[in-house]
């Protein structure tokens, strides 16, 4: 059985994202590789707390941990990490940016081959009829593009890289530092080993420059708050022919004036009359596919719920509708007529005397069952 992620870092379950990376910090400077070599029992204890750092400190996958545990995060599709080069290949910059510096299992130069673009976050808000119904819209980003003065080389026409003087060409410095022998990337060239001393004007020599463009994105139906859609490709262009990134569209449905979403249900006030709710009626209710008329019976209640199968939302993956979930609200009137007022009290007057004749109706009747009648009672 697994661990729990919380006490495997040993955080509480309300903790900050600041303490977590505190917590995780000091679990992998203690059970890095470069300190236990040859140790399975820290190299298992690395990888437990990787994994569980991963998870954490991503508030989506939290939250469905939280709620569902191991099993909600195996459905995510998220199986954890094979060995520590999974993780210093998974957490990319991660150990720069909790040690501050590059892990030496990044191999020395790797920055001077091609670079792959940053994925790219766009927040959507769409209707809640849209977000049911599916749809397909366009949105504009803007985003790092190869520059085409240059062909994202970042030199000037004719000119030509020259050898960093920093590191010798190798994009590294390396030093030791305890048990650890550190790379860090060389802050002169970047990493690439060389410098450019005759820049490309257009993009100032970084290669890339940024540009607006239009994305079109299909949304499913089904989609809720928090649901996120993948575009391959659409992210940031790569350096040095490396891969573009990818757009992740994060979807926000926007709150509506007649519906409340629970899961794939919709719920729906419906205001009714005394009358309406006493004598039955058939009334028409809005739903997201147009109108329908809803029989209300006789002797409805406040409160009571009426269930329209299938006219929810749509499940995402594809397994049927929720329904439409009708409340009823019993409306007061104010601002009475005369005639008004005198017809409900004489109504008040009819339901008092039912009220009291089925109470001396009840009495007649224990008496008769007792075998005798108030007036043969004697004292």
């Amino acid at each position: 059985m697994k661990k729990d992620y919380y006490e495997i870092l040993g955080v509480s379950r309300d903790c900050s994202s600041e303490e977590l990376k505190k917590a995780y910090r000091k679990l992998a400077l203690k059970y890095h590789p470069d300190k236990n070599q040859g140790d399975k029992d820290a190299e298992e204890h690395f990888k437990e707390a990787a994994e569980a750092y991963e998870v954490l400190r991503d508030p989506q996958k939290r939250q469905t941990y939280d709620l569902y545990g191991h099993e909600g995060i195996a459905g995510t599709g998220f199986r954890g990490f094979s060995g520590p080069q999974d993780i210093f290949s998974s957490f990319g910059d991660l150990f720069e940016d909790l040690f501050g510096f590059s892990a030496t299992h990044r191999r020395h130069g790797a920055s001077m081959g091609p670079e792959a673009g940053a994925d790219l976050r766009y927040n959507l808000e769409v209707p809640l009829e849209d977000a049911a119904r599916g749809t397909e819209t366009e949105i504009e980003i803007v985003r790092l593009e190869s520059c085409s003065v240059c062909n994202g080389t970042g030199m000037a026409s004719g000119s030509h890289p020259a050898t960093c003087p920093t590191c010798q060409g190798r994009g590294q410095i390396i030093r030791s530092e305890g048990f650890f022998r550190i790379s860090s990337t060389c802050p002169h060239c970047s990493g690439t080993g060389t410098i450019i001393t005759n820049p490309c004007k257009t993009c100032q020599g970084k290669g890339r420059v940024r540009e607006r463009h239009k994305v079109r994105v299909r949304i499913p139906a089904g989609v809720d708050t928090g649901s996120r859609l993948r575009l391959r490709k659409e992210g940031e262009a790569g350096l040095r022919d490396g891969p573009r990134g990818d757009l992740y569209i994060v979807i926000h449905v926007k709150p509506h004036d007649l519906f409340k979403r629970h899961g794939n249900d919709i719920y729906f006030l419906l205001p009714v009359s005394i009358v309406q709710a006493a004598m039955g009626d058939e009334i028409e209710v809005s739903t997201l596919d147009g109108p329908r008329n809803l029989k209300i019976p006789a002797g409805t209640q406040a409160g009571e719920h009426f269930r329209l199968k299938g006219l929810g939302i749509p499940d995402l993956r594809g397994f049927g509708a929720g329904d439409q979930i009708i409340e009823v609200a019993v409306v007061t009137p104010t601002k009475l007529t005369e005639r008004q007022c005198a017809l409900l009290q004489e109504f008040a007057d009819i339901e008092k005397e039912k009220k009291e004749g089925g109470f001396f109706r009840k009495l007649f009747r224990r008496s008769e069952a007792h075998g005798h009648s108030s007036q043969e009672r004697t004292f």
